[in-house]
């Protein structure tokens, strides 16, 4: 499992003051209102951030950091990620997972012939679709729903799927 879950992409600055919009790559941007720091992803390294005031523009999160208070020092993050600790996450309900537990998970078939990787998660409104690599198939959608999705296992990286007809 990731110890840490992508919560944000920081899009452009905001103001002269250090402010940025941020883009929430979370379903709970509210979020941002409940966690005290965010790790931020420079490239070169990582850099611990306290969040000071959050405020929300149409479908972006504005954030101010304690350590930042010019736009010159923070304008150089613009398309870096914030993260958070595993701790910090929401909490999540029976049948709910993290994204970031889900990639490279092993597909396999009900009869426990192996599939593929996951590789990615669309997430569509309706439900989410998961993207498969597969060496016989080429990528394959699977749609997340319990008709398709038989048991997923995060402990041991597996999920088990049911192909349904047209699907290939």
């Amino acid at each position: 499992m990731e110890e840490f879950l992508r919560v944000g992409i920081i899009t452009s600055t905001h103001g002269l003051k250090g402010e940025v919009k941020v883009y929430p790559t979370t379903d709970y941007p509210e979020r941002f209102e409940e966690i005290k720091e965010v790790m931020l992803d420079t490239g070169r390294g990582k850099r611990m951030l306290t969040i000071q005031n959050v405020r929300y523009f149409k479908n972006q999160v504005i954030l101010k950091f304690k350590e930042i208070n010019n736009i010159n020092d923070i304008e150089k993050y613009k398309q870096c990620e914030l993260w958070v600790n595993r701790e910090n996450g929401t909490p999540l309900e029976e049948g709910e997972y993290y994204i970031a537990d889900l990639i490279d998970c092993k597909v396999y078939l009900e009869d426990g012939s192996y599939f593929g990787t996951l590789v990615d998660v669309m997430e569509t409104g309706a439900n989410d679709v998961y993207v498969v690599e597969s060496q016989e198939h080429g990528e394959v959608l699977l749609p997340a729903i319990a008709d398709c999705v038989k048991e997923i296992d995060i402990e041991k990286g597996e999920i088990t799927v049911h192909l349904m007809d047209g699907l290939l």
